[in-house]
């Protein structure tokens, strides 16, 4: 008899779960007894054919239980709906009645069949369905008067449905044993002569199969047969006793009755060392992966240093260059300005080269006015001269009108002669008044632009500082940025290293915050430590740094950071 042969199952279509395979020293047959083969071995694992009288007796069934149902429920609609009448429902609900009572039946024990079809059954419907049976047999019963008074005529009137019922639980079992069949999970029985037979050891293998999900019963009695062939063969290798045996070679016997079979009990040890060893390499592959993690901390914790290193000395290279940037642009501007100046100064002395050419071309065309005028008034005094002559040759009584004609003339020329020249002289002072003028407006504006050129310097030199002092301010700030965040590192560092909990460090960070700020906690006590926390640290800034919606959760934090400070906390830089 092998160990570790296949059994087949009771039921043709329940797969068969092979067992595992036998272990290297286990004998595969027991010494001197012959090799069995199961009867049961020899079974066609498909369905058997249905042969001609199973046939006649399948339509048999299916035609009689039908009507055997509907004649129970023809007779018992009829007894009711009389009976109906006699109880007090009226002609028109009376025939209701029995339809009622019936249909109860039926729908009750096809929603039976549909929950088990399902894999959910509900017995309350199987109850149901009984109970409305035994109610239509009762008043079936009871409708010819007392029951004890005539049995056979109440039995009569009670058997047809009590018939139906029988036919539909015949049939509730054979669906459920194909529901089984199809689901994998139907249980053999065991034989009643075995019971008869075997009365103390067939509960053992009772229980071992319902507990244990073993649904074969010739896998279970193959199993018994395994089991005892091998004490028999473990006997006869140990002298006849099996207390020489060792434990291993006993765990068929001691795992029996869980359900092992010889050869998952033998194959057990080395499953378990198997399992032990996969559980100590998990452990190995799990430390392995912790120190990699650790290792890839310590990495990007100094990638961020360097990081920070290189943020810093980025910062410093912008600051120089907008140092650079400034002074050159500075004197671009000073030198823009001194050439400015050149050129205002050089337009001054244009404009006074101008003015003063000016001025002579003004003398120059006032005197030339004048000669001019000089000119005109002696053409002007010879001709009327010779007009004088002519007249004194015309008439000689004339000669003393002419002659005091030519002197009016003369006299009126003069006269016109001089006022000329005044209003020449006239015309000059004015246009020396309006240079004058003019000069004073462009010393004006010139004395203008020199205090707008001056401020101007001024206010680029105030820029130039302010850039420069901007400039160190953000050096300062961005290197207390990087001391700030190598402080913040080497906090995270010691914290994972003490393995403190989300909220200790989330009270650390507040601390922390606290101190940047300027808290000095030196000579002070726990509530003034608070109070300047508070003072310093709003609850805000305690939700942002913290990632924190509660301000309850945040003063919580503070007022514990303020007790952390007065202990003493404090961060090495």
């Amino acid at each position: 008899m092998t160990i570790t042969e296949v059994p087949h199952q009771a039921a043709p279509d329940t797969p068969v779960s092979v067992p595992p395979a036998a272990v290297s020293g286990v004998p595969g047959f027991v010494s001197g007894a012959p090799e069995f083969v199961s009867e049961t071995d020899n079974r066609n694992p498909i369905k058997p054919r249905r042969d001609r009288l199973m046939t006649l007796l399948s339509v048999a069934a299916a035609t009689g239980g039908p009507l055997i149902g509907a004649i129970g429920f023809v007779m018992s609609y009829s007894t009711l709906a009389k009976k109906a009448l006699g109880w007090g429902f009226s002609p028109d609900l009376a025939p209701w009645f029995p339809v009622g009572v019936d249909a109860s039946i039926i729908v009750f024990l096809a929603l039976d069949l549909y929950l088990i079809r399902k894999d959910t059954p509900w017995p309350l419907l199987r109850v149901a369905a009984h109970a409305m049976t035994f109610a239509t047999i009762w008043f079936n019963a009871s409708s010819q008067g007392r029951i004890g008074a005539d049995p056979v005529r109440a039995a009569s009137h009670g058997v047809m449905p009590l018939l139906f019922v029988i036919g539909v639980e015949a049939a509730r079992k054979l669906f459920i044993k194909k529901t089984q069949l199809e689901a994998g999970t139907a249980t053999d029985r065991i034989p009643l002569h075995r019971w008869i037979l075997s009365p103390l050891g067939t509960p053992r293998i009772y229980r071992r199969m319902r507990l244990y999900g073993i649904t074969s019963y010739p896998e279970m009695t193959r199993r018994e047969r395994d089991l005892k062939g091998y004490e028999q063969w473990l006997m006869r290798q140990h002298g006849g006793s099996l207390d020489q045996a060792t434990d291993d070679e006993r765990l068929p016997m001691t795992m029996a009755p869980y359900g092992f079979t010889v050869a998952e009990a033998l194959a057990l040890p080395e499953r378990q060392e198997r399992e032990a060893q996969e559980r100590a390499e998990e452990a190995g592959r799990r430390r392995l992966e912790a120190k990699t993690r650790q290792e890839q901390a310590q990495a990007r914790a100094e990638a961020d240093r360097l990081k920070a290193e290189g943020m810093l000395e980025a910062v410093r290279a912008q600051v120089e260059a907008e140092t650079g940037q400034a002074r050159a642009h500075a004197r671009a501007q000073v030198t823009a300005a001194e050439r400015a100046a050149e050129r205002e100064e050089a337009a001054l002395e244009t404009a006074l080269l101008a003015e003063a050419r000016a001025r002579e071309a003004a003398a120059e065309r006032e005197a030339a006015q004048q000669r001019e005028a000089a000119a005109a008034a002696d053409v002007r005094a010879a001709a009327l001269e010779q007009q004088a002559a002519d007249k004194r040759r015309e008439a000689a009584e004339a000669d003393r009108i002419a002659a005091a004609e030519a002197q009016a003339v003369q006299t009126r020329t003069i006269a016109e002669a001089r006022k000329a020249a005044a209003e020449a002289n006239r015309r000059a002072v004015e246009t020396e008044q309006a240079a004058a003028e003019t000069r004073c407006a462009t010393a004006e504006a010139n004395r203008k632009q020199a205090e707008e050129e001056h401020l101007l310097e001024a206010a680029l030199a105030d820029t130039a500082r302010a850039k420069q002092a901007a400039a160190e301010a953000e050096e300062r700030a961005a290197e207390a940025r990087l001391a700030a965040a190598e402080t913040e590192r080497r906090a995270v560092e010691t914290e994972d290293a003490a393995r403190l909990t989300p909220r200790e460090r989330a009270v650390r960070r507040v601390a922390r915050m606290a101190l940047a700020a300027g808290l000095i906690p030196i000579a002070l006590s726990e509530h003034e430590v608070q109070r300047e926390l508070s003072r310093l640290i709003s609850i805000a800034d305690v939700q942002s740094a913290c990632d924190v919606s509660s301000t309850d959760t945040a003063s919580r934090y503070r007022t514990e950071a303020a007790a952390l400070i007065a202990r003493g906390y404090h961060v090495q830089q």
